[in-house]
């Protein structure tokens, strides 16, 4: 009878040292009781890179021309638009223009306007104005004077064949510009025949 109650002892007392030893061992993580708020590490993800404003393109805008233009250098030139008041007129396809070699860039024009603007991207430009005398009424110095302003930047009396060096050679006028309220404007106002240009061209600065 003492045996048995011992091996009972014995037994009892190895099964509470081994449920004991269990409960220290490494295991599942008990889910939390009911009511209580469980934490967990949170990480915030990365932010996202800023974007990349795309840089403002030249403007090319070739004047008295209803259809696009591409030049000996592969670039393409807009059809006439951004006036306000004139009319255009396109020259012969033999008509010379020395001083560039692409002619045909100024053998159509845009004259009588009393405006150009286009909408830009606040910034500075360089604008290149784009002239030459190709009006068999004008001969020489003299015979088509007009001025212009340029944002803000004033060409008084502007004679194209002087600037030339005569009838049907191209000039360019090149002038440094800056835009604030987002649009690019043009001024002409006649004095001896009407005011005439035969394309623009807005390139942006960096």
């Amino acid at each position: 009878m003492r045996n048995k109650l011992s091996q009972a002892i014995f037994v009892c007392v190895t099964g509470c040292v081994l449920t004991f030893l269990s409960g220290c061992s490494t295991g599942p993580t008990p889910a939390p009781p009911a009511g209580s708020i469980a934490t967990q590490s949170v990480v915030a993800p990365a932010p996202a890179p800023p974007p990349i404003s795309a840089a403002p393109s030249i403007i090319r805008i070739k004047a008295g021309l209803s259809t696009p233009f591409t030049d000996s250098s592969g670039n393409t030139w807009q059809p006439d638009q951004g006036f306000s008041g004139g009319d255009t007129i396109e020259r012969e396809a033999d008509t010379p223009v020395a001083n560039t070699k692409d002619p045909q860039l100024f053998r159509t024009e845009h004259y009588g306007m009393d405006s150009f603007s286009y909408n830009v991207p606040n910034g500075k430009y360089l604008a290149k104005l784009y002239f030459a005398e190709t009006f068999d009424g004008v001969d020489g110095p003299g015979g088509r004077v007009f001025s212009f302003n340029v944002q803000g930047h004033e060409f008084k009396d502007f004679d194209v064949s002087l600037k030339a060096g005569g009838p049907r050679r191209a000039y360019v006028e090149v002038v440094p510009v800056e835009v604030m309220d987002g649009k690019f404007r043009i001024v002409f106002t006649s004095n001896v025949q009407n005011p005439e240009i035969n394309a623009i061209e807005i390139v942006p600065q960096t």
